[in-house]
C-alpha cells in the first residue's frame, strides 16, 4: 500500500502522455500505428459522386470544406496500380519547380510557346490533392487548392478543347458580371510575374490571353477575365481569373485551380482588403470520409488546434517572391536530433500541391539513417518509385513509429502526423515506405509536401510574412 501514491502518479503521467486518435496511440517519442485499422479504413473507402462542399462564416472568417479529389471525381481506382503513376507525377512536379527556380534565379525568360514549367499545382496527380467549392458568376466551381500557384483558372465555354468534368463549364456569355481584361492593361502585364509567361495579345486588343504549361505536357490556355466570386458567403467583386478555352492533361474532375501564391493575381492578394492577407488550412487524410478546412481570415477563435501555434518567418527572396520559403534548422527522429551541414543554409519551400516532402541529400541520408536505427527489426521491402526505405509489415497488427519533427527558425516546429510518416505503397502492407524522398542534388530547393502537413493547422500571414503550425484533427464540422 505504501507504493500506491507512486502508482497513481505513474498512471496520471501515462494518461497525460498518451493520446489516441483513429487507431494511433502516442507514447512520448513514438506513435503506435494500428495497421489493421488503417488498412480497413483504406479498403472501406468508397468514391462519392460529386457533392458541393460546405462553407460557413464565423467571426468574420470564411471557412471552406476541403476534401481529397477522389471525393469529387467518383473515380474507382486500383490502389496498387495507381500509386506508381501518382508518385511519377509528383516527381515531374518537383522537377518543374526546380527548373523554374533556376530560370528565375538566372533571370531567364522564355516565350510562352517554349515554357514547360510555370509553377502550378499538382493537378497532374490523380488523387493526392485537395479541393474546395466556390461560386463564380453564380455557378459552383470545384477547384484544386495550391499554394505554389498564383493564377486561379476554370474551364470556360466556348471550349476548343476541354477535359471532362461533372460540373457545367463556366460560360461568360450568360454572366452579366463578367468582363474581359484588356491586353495592354497592367493586370495583363502582371501575368509574367504570376506565371512566368507574358500576356498574349491577339487580333482583339480588348482581350488578354494567357498560356500556362506543365512539366508533364498538360496545359491551360484562354483569356484573362474578371468576375464576381463568392467564397462561402463573402462576395469578391471583379476577381481576376483565367477563363480556360483550351485545357488538356491529368486535371481529374476539378473545374480548375485556386492559386494561393503571393503575386498580385493570387486569390490571397486580391482578397487582402477582406481577409487581411491571412489564410490557413488543415489537410485531412486520404480517407474519403475525411474532410478538412480552408479558412480565409485570421480570427484564431475559429481554429480547433490541440497544441499552441509556433511561428517562423517567411523568408524574403527578391527572385522568388511568389513562393513560401522557410528556414529549416533541424529534424528530429524519435526525439533524436539529426546532423547535417545543410540545416539553416537554404530555404525550404512549403507547398500544398507537392505530395511527398523532398530533402537535400545530406539531410535525407541523416534522417533515413536515424529512422532505420530506431525502426529496426522489421523485414525490408523493395523501393517504391521515389521512396527508397520500405518495409513488409503485413504480419503486424500494429507498429511503433518514431516521431518526426521539423524545426524552423524562431523555434517553430512541425510535428508530422503518423499518417504522414509512412506511405502504403500496397494496401496489404507488404510495402510500407518512409514517406520522405531525397532531391537529386544538394543545391536544389527542399519542399515540404502536403503528405507531411496532414492533421496540422498551417497559418499563412502574408502581411507580416510569418507562418505557423499547430496540431489539429482535421474536420470541417
Amino acid at each position: 500500500m505504501a507504493f500506491r501514491p507512486f502508482m497513481l502518479i505513474f498512471i496520471a503521467l501515462l494518461l497525460l502522455t498518451t493520446t489516441t486518435t483513429n487507431g494511433v496511440f502516442s507514447f512520448g517519442e513514438k506513435e503506435l500505428l494500428s495497421l489493421k485499422k488503417l488498412q480497413f479504413s483504406l479498403k472501406s473507402s468508397k468514391p462519392s459522386f460529386c457533392l458541393s462542399q460546405k462553407s460557413r462564416s464565423e467571426n468574420g472568417a470564411t471557412i471552406l470544406e476541403m476534401r481529397h479529389r477522389d471525393y469529387f471525381s467518383g473515380l474507382v481506382t486500383d490502389w496498387n496500380q495507381n500509386h506508381q503513376i501518382w508518385l511519377r507525377a509528383d516527381k515531374t512536379r518537383v522537377q518543374s519547380i526546380q527548373a523554374r527556380i533556376r530560370n528565375l534565379v538566372s533571370g531567364k525568360t522564355e516565350a510562352h510557346s517554349q515554357t514547360q514549367i510555370p509553377i502550378t499545382s499538382g493537378v497532374n496527380l490523380h488523387t493526392l490533392n485537395y479541393i474546395v467549392t466556390v461560386r463564380l458568376g453564380g455557378k459552383n466551381m470545384t477547384v484544386i487548392v495550391d499554394t505554389g500557384s498564383d493564377l486561379t483558372w476554370v474551364q470556360c465555354q466556348p471550349c476548343k478543347q476541354c477535359y471532362n468534368q461533372p460540373e457545367p463549364l463556366f460560360d461568360p456569355k450568360i454572366s452579366t458580371s463578367y468582363h474581359s481584361i484588356p491586353c495592354k492593361s497592367s493586370t495583363c502585364q502582371s501575368l509574367q510575374y504570376a506565371t512566368g509567361n507574358l500576356g498574349i495579345c491577339g487580333a482583339d486588343a480588348a482581350v488578354c490571353n494567357y498560356a500556362v504549361s506543365y512539366g508533364d505536357g498538360s496545359y491551360t490556355r484562354g483569356e484573362l477575365g474578371s468576375e464576381r466570386l463568392i467564397l462561402g458567403t463573402i462576395p469578391v467583386e471583379n476577381f481576376v481569373f483565367g477563363c480556360g478555352r483550351n485545357n488538356r492533361g491529368l486535371f481529374g474532375a476539378a473545374s480548375g485551380l485556386m492559386g494561393l501564391g503571393r503575386s498580385d493575381l493570387s486569390l490571397i492578394s486580391q482578397t487582402s482588403n477582406t481577409f487581411g492577407g491571412v489564410f490557413s488550412y488543415c489537410l485531412p487524410t486520404t480517407d474519403v470520409d475525411s474532410s478538412g478546412s480552408l479558412i480565409l481570415g485570421g480570427d484564431s477563435s475559429v481554429y480547433k488546434n490541440s497544441t499552441p501555434f509556433s511561428y517562423t518567418r517567411i523568408l524574403p527572396n527578391p527572385q522568388l517572391v511568389t513562393f513560401y520559403f522557410l528556414n529549416l534548422t533541424g529534424i528530429s527522429i524519435g526525439g533524436v536530433a539529426t546532423q547535417s551541414p545543410s540545416f539553416g543554409k537554404a530555404g525550404i519551400l512549403i507547398d500544398s500541391g507537392t505530395v511527398i516532402t523532398r530533402l537535400p541529400p545530406s539531410i535525407y541520408e541523416a534522417v533515413k539513417a536515424e529512422f532505420l536505427k530506431q525502426f529496426s527489426g522489421y523485414p525490408s521491402a523493395p523501393s517504391f518509385s521515389i521512396l527508397d526505405t520500405c518495409f513488409n509489415l503485413s504480419t503486424y497488427d500494429e507498429v511503433d513509429i518514431p516521431t518526426i519533427k521539423m524545426q524552423f527558425e524562431g523555434d517553430a516546429e512541425l510535428t508530422v502526423d503518423v499518417t504522414g510518416i509512412v506511405y502504403f505503397a500496397k494496401i496489404d502492407a507488404t510495402q510500407v515506405c518512409l514517406a520522405l524522398a531525397s532531391l537529386t542534388y544538394e543545391d536544389e530547393i527542399g519542399i515540404i509536401g502536403n503528405y507531411q502537413q496532414r492533421n496540422t493547422r498551417v497559418i499563412y500571414d502574408t502581411k507580416v510574412s510569418k507562418l505557423g503550425f499547430a496540431k489539429e484533427v482535421c474536420t470541417f464540422s
